[in-house]
């Protein structure tokens, strides 16, 4: 905390926070780092898995296996998060779970979890939507800036 902070704060509250910093123990980020590595790295292995079983028994190519792999992970993600078992994973592993496509997952089936007794509707849809919708937007004007500086950038010829 700055200087500028802790002079507005009174003398009781400035020891106070001086205390409370003292006794708050040390953060393991080297470990925090491992189990991050190790859990994230474990699902996009899971992730390569699946799209090789695709292509190997499935008869798609390896662009073609991207799709129904993504849609696997996601189920996956959903069957773990519904069971309560996702959450358990990401306390422990933090960051490593959050691995765009199963994290994301996660966020959306939690949500919806939380708010079943609301109804199908309202409960579920709604807040599994809460999520999204922000993210959707981003990326659909993400994506419409990045187009529209390309086009500005490269010029308009095909």
């Amino acid at each position: 905390m700055s200087n500028e902070k802790l002079k507005k704060l009174t003398p009781v509250q400035q020891e106070y926070k001086r205390l409370a910093q003292n006794r708050e123990p040390a953060r393991p980020v080297f470990k925090n780092c491992i189990r991050a590595f190790i859990v994230g790295g474990t699902i996009c292995v899971l992730g390569q898995a699946i799209t090789d079983m695709f292509v190997r028994w499935g008869g798609f190519d390896k662009e073609k296996a991207s799709n129904p792999t993504v849609g696997v992970l996601i189920l996956l993600a959903v069957i773990l998060t519904s069971f309560g078992l996702y959450d358990k994973l990401g306390q422990w592993a933090g960051a490593g779970s959050a691995v765009p496509v199963t994290g994301f997952a996660n966020s959306m089936a939690s949500a919806s979890v939380e708010s079943r007794s609301e109804g199908l509707v309202l409960g579920i849809g709604g807040k599994m939507f809460s999520l999204a919708g922000p993210v959707i937007v981003f990326g659909t004007v993400a994506a419409f800036i990045v187009g529209l500086l390309h086009l500005l950038i490269k010029g308009g010829g095909g």
